[in-house]
């Protein structure tokens, strides 16, 4: 049996990241939290992971910037991504984020219950895929 993949949340805020990780948690999917872009994309490249959860602002590699890099390699291209934003969704972010190939773009304050809606669909989807 192959290992459980894992969510990966990727916020510079910690505050953020324990409280997406505290309403995460309940859906039993192991969790690991990354503090920056670099930081995710080392995770997302050990392997496991089963799905992002990104915010979109962060220094020196946003969302968009690690989506992308996500994208383009074999090893990573199928993992869905979850981008969140603190800024109103505007049609250009919109569309750079379906041209990414992102699964969905979340605005905060983020609902909980829909987020976890989306998580546990797109878990399921990826257990079905690495069966």
């Amino acid at each position: 049996m192959a290992d459980v993949p894992r969510i990966l949340l990727v916020d510079d805020h910690e505050a953020t990241l324990l409280a997406l990780e505290g309403a995460l948690a309940p859906l039993g999917h192991p969790v690991e939290r990354a503090t920056g872009g670099a930081h995710a994309l080392k995770s997302a490249l050990r392997g496991g992971v089963g799905l992002v959860v990104m915010d979109v602002r962060m220094p020196a590699l946003s969302g968009l910037e690690v989506a992308r890099y996500l994208r383009r390699l074999d090893q990573t291209f199928e993992i869905p991504i979850l981008l969140i934003t603190g800024m109103p969704l505007d049609d250009e972010l919109a569309v750079e984020a379906l041209e990414i190939g992102v699964a969905d773009v979340i605005t905060k304050p983020v609902d909980l219950n829909a987020l976890r809606i989306k998580v546990s669909y797109l878990m399921r989807r990826q257990e079905d895929y690495l069966d």
